[in-house]
């Protein structure tokens, strides 16, 4: 009889999922907490010739080739100098081609974010030449609202690609 009341209790209780949250600029963005592998200081990156601006090139992670992406030029923002609180975070992305480790650089890491599915919104249409595939929606968090990305979609097919094709000529 126990169980029966605690599987009652649970469905009743709403869905509960954690997001990283980091900045770029004065932008909040969200990422699956389950996927972040990794949080790094910045650190200079070994470039690969004749890659998308964005790929900035590869770290040897503990044995690993991991492509580092850019993410505000990856979402056309304007480039700044990394500073000291320059984070890279190191994500598994699941794909047609597999699942694969890649980072990210972002302003600076934020907090945990536990949210509600109930309180998250759906991306607004933007047209159909502004790509949100890769946007799950947005949840309000205090006053800030904050983007919440599927890492899964956040490269189109061509990007993956040429983050393949880094990792397999870096190894």
């Amino acid at each position: 009889m126990e169980s029966t009341a605690v599987k009652l209790n649970s469905t009743l209780q709403p869905a509960v999922s954690q997001y990283l949250t980091f900045t770029l600029g004065s932008e909040e963005y969200g990422v699956d907490i389950l996927r972040v592998q990794e949080i790094r200081g910045w650190q200079t990156v070994t470039r690969v010739p004749n890659t998308p601006k964005f790929l900035l090139g590869v770290l040897n992670l503990r044995g690993t080739i991991v492509p580092i992406i850019d993410m505000r030029m990856r979402f056309s923002l304007d480039k700044v100098e990394y500073t000291s609180i320059t984070v890279i975070v190191v994500l598994s992305v699941i794909s047609d081609h597999g699942t694969h480790v890649f980072g990210v650089v972002v302003d600076s890491v934020s907090d945990v974010l536990d949210v509600k599915k109930d309180d998250v919104r759906p991306t607004p249409e933007m047209g159909c030449t502004v790509n949100t595939e890769f946007i799950n929606g947005l949840a309000t968090v205090g006053d800030q609202l904050v983007t919440l990305l599927d890492i899964d979609k956040l490269l189109t097919h061509m990007d993956l690609t040429a983050v393949v094709a880094v990792q397999g000529a870096a190894a």
